[in-house]
């Protein structure tokens, strides 16, 4: 696995049972999964040598992150490495204007947008807007948009994460700084949406797939903060949709491993694409504790071309909140009181240097009323942090 994250620590973890022996890229010997995996090679996955190097007698290289540059992934297969998912399917969660332009074109529902080259540009992309829907949003009070179709989203189309490289912009003198990159920008409308919603798919080489319950999750500063499993109150012909778009995504970019569909629920109840994750992420970790297989366990599966296993939940309702950068004097105590105070709670830590706003770990919660299930996933995941000391 290329990347020693917090993602290669619990794919790791899942591997064991099935004596799948991991080799990790890491940069550091003080990540996330170096302190669990037995066989770390440090070095700079930008570096194709090193790849090479790493990759010698691996079976399958998958990731944790999706920046190595694809050039080198395309070298290491031309060479007969086993890479999955592969660079074709992955330079869709690398670059977000190949994904548009991809998800264009098996005609999946995604906001408005194209690629802009300077702030004057996104001012005319803004204008655009304001014909046909935006036009008649423009002309409500309150909420409706400003003026000549701004706010617009702009986004770097490479490198960005967890809120990074996403800019919202009211103005023409706002839509300077994502340009400072030097890279090129993706503008979006900017839209109006009821909630945000996930669909996880895990696919494997032959083409079987499984589809897990589409969550709801709620963000905080581009950052994922809490996840509900299955979204409280959705449709369930919409729920079916979403898990149906997310499977067809998948065959369509031919897919190996775990997709993550993040989508926005519009308010006049549609669907829209928002974001792609091709490995394990944040809104399936309530999968560890409350599906039969977790999305690890499955990402591993499908790597390994092995038979997928049951997405089903556990219990009527899982809740899974992060653990953000908090100060943590007495780690200790804190599990003594969670433990003690919820025998049935789960905490997964990532032994990462805790800084402001950066995901250390997560709690996970199941049970069968959601209102308790919420308040003790939230409880804990404050003491943890800090933020509550009773």
């Amino acid at each position: 696995m290329i990347g020693g994250g917090q993602l290669a620590r619990m794919a790791h973890q899942a591997a064991i049972p099935l004596g799948v022996r991991f080799r990790l890229l890491a940069d550091t010997p003080q990540d996330s999964a170096s302190q669990v995996v037995s066989d770390v090679v440090l070095g700079d996955y930008r570096d194709l040598e090193t790849l090479r190097r790493f990759a010698a007698g691996c079976d399958v290289i998958t990731f944790d992150h999706e920046h190595v540059p694809t050039e080198h992934l395309r070298a290491l297969q031309a060479e007969g490495i086993a890479v999955r998912p592969g660079p074709d399917a992955l330079v869709n969660a690398q670059d977000k204007g190949v994904m548009r332009a991809k998800l264009d074109s098996i005609g999946a529902p995604c906001p408005r947008h194209r690629l802009v080259a300077d702030p004057a540009d996104v001012t005319a992309f803004a204008a655009e807007l304001m014909g046909g829907q935006g036009e008649a949003l423009s002309s409500e009070g309150g909420g409706g948009r400003r003026a000549g179709g701004y706010p617009v989203v702009l986004k770097t189309v490479r490198g960005g994460y967890d809120g990074k490289g996403v800019w919202v912009v009211d103005n023409e003198e706002e839509a300077h700084a994502p340009f400072l990159a030097g890279v090129p920008v993706l503008a979006e409308e900017k839209v109006d949406f009821l909630r945000e919603l996930a669909a996880n798919v895990v696919r494997s080489p032959s083409g079987q797939a499984v589809a897990y319950p589409v969550v709801e999750s709620i963000q905080e500063n581009g950052v994922c903060a809490e996840v509900t499993a299955p979204a409280p109150e959705l449709d369930p012909s919409l729920a079916a949709e979403a898990q149906a778009l997310a499977l067809r995504i998948a065959g369509e970019l031919d897919i190996t491993g775990h997709l993550a569909v993040e989508l926005f629920q519009t308010k006049d109840g549609r669907i829209l694409v928002n974001e792609l994750a091709m490995r394990p992420h944040n809104s399936g970790h309530w999968s560890q504790d409350g599906a039969v297989t977790s999305q690890f366990e499955n990402h591993i599966r499908a790597v390994l071309d092995l038979p997928l296993g049951d997405p089903r939940p556990r219990a009527k309702w899982t809740v899974m909140v992060n653990v953000l950068g908090g100060d943590y004097p007495d780690m200790y105590h804190a599990f003594l009181h969670c433990m003690a105070r919820d025998p049935g709670l789960k905490i997964h830590m990532y032994g990462k240097d805790v800084k402001p706003g950066r995901k250390v770990g997560h709690v996970n919660v199941f049970g069968d009323d959601l209102d308790d299930v919420r308040e003790r996933a939230r409880h804990a995941a404050a003491y943890l942090r800090g933020t509550i000391t009773e």
